[in-house]
């Protein structure tokens, strides 16, 4: 496989590695980017990719919450300024609403919204504004508490990014704290047994090979093993990591000292795992002069 400058940059931009690292690891993997990640990381050049730096896609999320039940859902577009427009924002706002009611993502699509499903709704929104949208994904919690918090919002319940917290026990200014911590930290899991056990075992793979380029034996190389892979899992898991509001305590130590059960968790930000088509403004332009 052909190794681009694009391709150089795209890794570069991921893990802010040098460009002659960036191209040297390309190489050695024949140009796939995720095993480069890792090529990377293990020769020290590189910290972990996330992969949400790559994402890049327009849209608003948006919550409601009503008793003990939150809802998030998000709506794409193909540029921002349909994000500021009030009408899609009115729209934005009812989905999220309806998805109070349903169950999944297809339920929501055909719930009823003012005599017609959201799908047709946003048939008619494409055809009025003019612009290619989808309402992409939703997701809920329940529990005793349940506490919101919008980051860079755009209206009240819409925004950016969208995070629900669902508690036993404990108030809603604390599940708020602990909402807001999430928008900033994004864990991957709520806690150690949540975690998905191949990012897991991939985690420990790195850290292993790692391990080995300092040449240390096997049995110390394990011990070294145990350690990382415990600083990883504070650093991933909601639980384990140091709380913003209180950095002396861990998420789930705050929690117990507030009288709550952290019980599960939503975040959702626009765009998230979607690849947006690279834009030659300056070559648009010069074509339509064209």
């Amino acid at each position: 496989m052909a190794i681009t400058a694009k391709l150089v940059k795209e890794l570069r931009d991921m893990t802010g590695a040098g460009m002659m690292d960036a191209k040297k690891a390309l190489t050695e993997v024949e140009g796939d980017i995720e095993a480069a990640v890792d090529w990377l990381r293990t020769k020290g050049l590189a910290k972990a990719a996330k992969k949400s730096d790559r994402v890049a896609a327009e849209g608003l999320v948006g919550m409601k919450v009503e008793g003990g039940k939150g809802v998030v859902v998000e709506v794409n577009s193909e540029t921002d300024f349909v994000g500021k427009n009030a009408e899609f924002q009115e729209m934005v706002s009812d989905i999220a609403a309806a998805a109070l009611g349903v169950s999944d993502l297809e339920a929501l699509k055909n719930a009823d919204l003012g005599g017609k499903t959201v799908s047709e709704i946003l048939t008619d929104k494409i055809a009025t504004i003019g612009e290619n949208m989808s309402l992409r994904r939703m997701a809920a919690v329940e529990g005793d508490v349940v506490a919101a918090y919008m980051h860079n919002a755009a209206a009240t319940g819409l925004g950016k990014i969208g995070v629900l917290v669902a508690l036993k026990g404990g108030d809603e200014a604390f599940g708020k704290q602990v909402a807001m911590h999430i928008a900033a930290s994004n864990p991957a899991s709520l806690s150690e047994a949540d975690l998905d056990p191949a990012v897991v075992e991939h985690e420990k793979q790195v850290q292993m090979d790692i391990a080995r380029e300092s040449g240390k034996p096997e049995q110390v190389i394990e011990k070294m093993i145990v350690g990382r892979m415990k600083k990883f899992m504070s650093e991933v898991t909601l639980l384990g990591q140091s709380f913003v509001v209180n950095p002396d305590l861990t998420v789930g130590e705050a929690a117990k000292e507030a009288g709550a059960e952290i019980t599960a968790f939503v975040r959702m930000e626009v765009g998230e795992g979607i690849e947006k088509k690279e834009e030659d403004f300056a070559a648009e332009v010069a074509a339509m002069q064209g």
